[in-house]
């Protein structure tokens, strides 16, 4: 027969840990709704732990500086706390902060997408008014 020890349950706030896995940590800082997309992500190439590509097994540490792509959105954010425990929003937001560099970067990114007009791939779907205007306008004079 086997004895239990009572020792108390170990903890894993955010000031307790020293190392957390870099998956657990993207996942817990709310930048993917689960782990499976966190992992996903750091096996594609979109995470990167002070300009190196990452395994998810990697743990990051107070300080260290991650690059994390999510579409056309590359953040660069510098790890202020540790959690493996996913909080609400405001409580993950203390637990980076983005460079300025990084920010300014995605602002200009974003009024360069929206100064540009909207696209949409030629033969995907019903065609707008426009092209339905030109392709009467061409058939006619032919």
């Amino acid at each position: 027969m086997s004895r239990r020890s009572n020792s108390p349950p170990q903890s894993t706030d955010a000031q307790s840990v020293d190392k957390v896995r870099i998956d657990k940590w993207l996942w817990a800082a709310r930048f993917f709704k689960t782990r499976g997309l966190a992992i996903d992500a750091i096996k594609g190439g979109k995470v990167s732990h002070a300009g190196n590509r990452v395994k998810p097994s990697k743990e990051v540490q107070v300080g260290d500086e991650l690059s994390v792509r999510q579409g056309y959105d590359v953040k660069t954010v510098i790890v202020k706390a540790l959690s493996d425990k996913r909080g609400p929003a405001p409580q993950a937001a203390l637990l980076y902060e983005e460079t300025p560099h990084s920010r300014q970067k995605r602002e200009e990114l974003k009024a360069q997408l929206m100064s540009q007009p909207a696209m949409r791939r030629h033969g995907l779907g019903r065609p707008t008014k426009r092209e339905r205007r030109k392709i009467v306008a061409f058939t006619a004079k032919s």
